[in-house]
């Protein structure tokens, strides 16, 4: 399905009790629907069963960014709170930040933190300028003293579990102000047990932004901007791809973000004319992907299920067809699938 689409074609209802709010007690004790990209049926099958699943020769490829516990709460000198979500950091004490209170904050404004730190406010905008007044020992009060950032639709606070639960296994890179909640599946044993079977493992960088917060709001989903990612993928990653390839192993993207910086890189050396679409390369991408995209770098695609109207729901309605992902979408509610972050998976393939 291609052409003009609008908003209201990627909706769908989800009763709020299908909504994980926890994690499974194992990462591998989630379930996963294998859909074929074409046709045929639908199998229910569990995260463990990966490595009977997937083929030898096939390389997985995940995102290594680190969420970073950057999610405070401060207040007004008046007493009125204030919550922040630390976006990126400038150095000297200043970040750019996501602020959010119940009436407006001027610029200039100072946010009270515990422990006697303060912050004063820069110029009002979608994110603000965040300047810590004392910069000493700022950096393990961060690590210490702020909470990861769940989302929001999960309506409670971070608790100590969401500390280790909200960050895969491979995350080395920091950045992110949400996980790449596909390889929250993953463990170290899974791995090894892959490798086993002959299906190995390579990361790449991407840091999801604020924008994932951000909600579509236009009907025509053309008219939809994404917002900046930064992403890096090194030479020998990209090598260790292009080899896989030229060996006849699918490329199995773990997570939407991992597509992102692929087909964003393919695209960028399709258009130079360059013969490896897969490089090293590093950047920003504001790449939108929606059905009528052809995918050029990418075979197969580990993914939970997404938010509707979301830009993840087109993602993967562009992998494998609007219409079935959304009749996949209905079986797994009737199967009693948990849904968003910390819910189940599914392998389109």
């Amino acid at each position: 399905m291609s052409g003009k689409m609008n908003l209201s074609d990627f909706d769908y209802e989800l009763p709020p009790e299908a909504i994980a709010k926890y994690p499974a007690e194992r990462r591998e004790d989630a379930r996963l629907l294998i859909l074929p990209r074409s046709s045929g049926p639908a199998e229910h099958r569990t995260i463990r069963d990966l490595p009977g699943i997937l083929r030898a020769g096939d390389l997985l490829v995940v995102n290594d960014t680190k969420v970073q516990p950057w999610r405070f709460f401060g207040r007004r000198p008046s007493g009125g709170k204030v919550e922040i979500l630390l976006v990126r950091d400038e150095g000297g004490g200043a970040f750019q930040a996501m602020v959010t209170a119940n009436r407006p904050l001027p610029e200039g404004e100072t946010i009270l933190f515990p422990e006697g730190r303060q912050a004063a406010l820069g110029p009002v905008g979608t994110l603000r300028r965040l300047h810590f007044s004392e910069p000493a020992g700022l950096s393990s009060w961060l690590e210490e003293a702020g909470e990861i950032p769940i989302p929001p639709y999960l309506s409670r606070r971070a608790e100590p579990l969401d500390r280790d639960r909200y960050q895969t296994v491979f995350a080395a890179s920091p950045g992110a102000v949400a996980a790449p909640t596909a390889g929250l599946h993953l463990t170290g044993e899974l791995i090894e047990n892959l490798k086993v079977k002959g299906i190995e493992t390579v990361a790449l960088t991407l840091h999801v932004g604020p924008g994932t917060f951000r909600p579509v709001k236009s009907e025509r989903i053309e008219d939809h901007d994404m917002d900046a990612e930064a992403y890096a993928l090194s030479a020998k990653a990209a090598g260790r791809i292009g080899q896989a390839r030229r060996s006849g192993g699918r490329i199995v993207a773990v997570g939407t973000t991992v597509v992102r910086v692929l087909e964003t890189i393919a695209l960028e050396s399709e258009s130079k004319g360059e013969k490896n679409l897969i490089r090293e390369s590093a950047g920003e991408t504001r790449l939108f992907i929606r059905p009528g995209h052809t995918f050029r770098s990418v075979d197969a695609m580990l993914t939970n299920f997404h938010l509707p109207r979301s830009t993840l729901l087109m993602l993967v309605a562009a992998f494998s067809g609007r219409d079935r992902i959304l009749k996949a979408y209905r079986e797994a509610q009737a199967a009693g699938y948990r849904f968003y972050s910390y819910g189940d998976a599914m392998l389109l393939e």
